[in-house]
């Protein structure tokens, strides 16, 4: 056990201690990771209490809906001819390919069972299209939207506009629904979840803004609203990035000390140098007899979002 299979090793040690401790677990996805089949785990993660709330990429969700509606994904190649490919309605995720017919109907899903109004969070509209799933779509077993609202864990989307999700809500505006999303609700809510939670950690795969946007709630407690700083827990990344390139968002945990989003007393923190669709799925396959109750956190958020805004505005 050396190198990675060594890290490997630690994160499966450091994902059990979090679920002994009955810790809060946050899921962070980047990129698009659904289209590529990482979705079952997920689910099972979910269904088995592992993950409490999730962080994500839209194109995360938005390829979700697919596999709940049954429609086609393909397995290509990336060594094709995209010009013969556009020609034939076909986009292309590396290696995976979408007829663009599975776009249009996935666009007039979004379009038609967004039947709410109002400045929304990110976790309520979410959470309204997996409650839509788990009512009318063929095969909700098989998306992580629907499995999210059935157990009230709620999904956030820091860049709510970065995906075909809010390109769908920005065309409703347009014809004139009242609907909009509220990123700050988002910042205040993810904040709200890690005040009220005695530990917290994350499993992290890959970065980008899902990874920093549940690190930061930490500063946001400590340096903007000036409350006792703590940091996090736990903290597993899995990452095929480096440092030293300035890409892996937030950098490396220990530099996360530096910012206060990590406790400087945790030892539980581990960074896996690696493909995500290779080493989460033995990550997870590590917990597979493990099981946690379910926090239900979708249904506490007004009630966390009261006690912080107290807090502060007591002080």
């Amino acid at each position: 056990m050396a190198f990675n299979s060594a890290r490997l090793n630690e994160a499966c040690s450091i994902y059990r201690k979090m679920i002994e401790e009955n810790a809060t677990i946050c899921l962070t996805m980047a990129g698009a990771l659904t289209p590529a089949g990482m979705g079952g785990g997920i689910i099972e993660m979910i269904e088995r209490g592992l993950t409490d709330f999730i962080i994500t990429t839209g194109a995360n969700m938005y390829h979700d809906i697919h596999f709940a509606l049954d429609l086609p994904l393909y397995r290509g190649h990336f060594a094709v001819d995209d010009v013969e490919l556009a020609k034939e309605d076909i986009v292309r995720i590396y290696d995976v390919f979408l007829p663009m017919d599975t776009l249009l109907e996935t666009d007039r899903y979004i379009q038609e069972n967004m039947d709410i109004e109002g400045v929304l969070s990110t976790a309520e509209i979410h959470h309204h299209l997996g409650k839509r799933l788990l009512e009318n779509a063929s095969r909700p077993e098989h998306s992580i939207l629907a499995t999210a609202a059935k157990y009230d864990v709620p999904i956030y989307s820091p860049s709510p506009g970065d995906s075909s999700i809010g390109m769908n809500i920005a065309y409703l505006k347009a014809k004139g629904k009242n609907i909009s999303t509220d990123v700050e609700k988002d910042v205040l809510e993810t904040a709200a979840i890690i005040y009220s939670s005695e530990k917290s950690g994350a499993i992290i795969l890959g970065g980008g803004a899902p990874k920093n946007f549940f690190m930061q709630t930490q500063p946001m407690l400590s340096q903007i609203l000036t409350l006792p700083e703590k940091g996090h827990d736990y903290f597993i990344q899995i990452t095929s990035d480096a440092p030293h390139w300035g890409g892996l968002s937030g950098a490396t945990a220990s530099e996360a000390i530096s910012w206060k989003k990590m406790d400087a007393k945790s030892k539980t923190h581990v960074t896996v140098y690696g493909d995500v669709t290779i080493v989460a799925p033995l990550l997870f396959e590590k917990v597979k007899g493990m099981k946690k109750e379910h926090k239900r956190l979708y249904g506490k958020r007004g009630e966390m979002l009261e006690n912080l805004l107290r807090k502060i505005n007591s002080d």
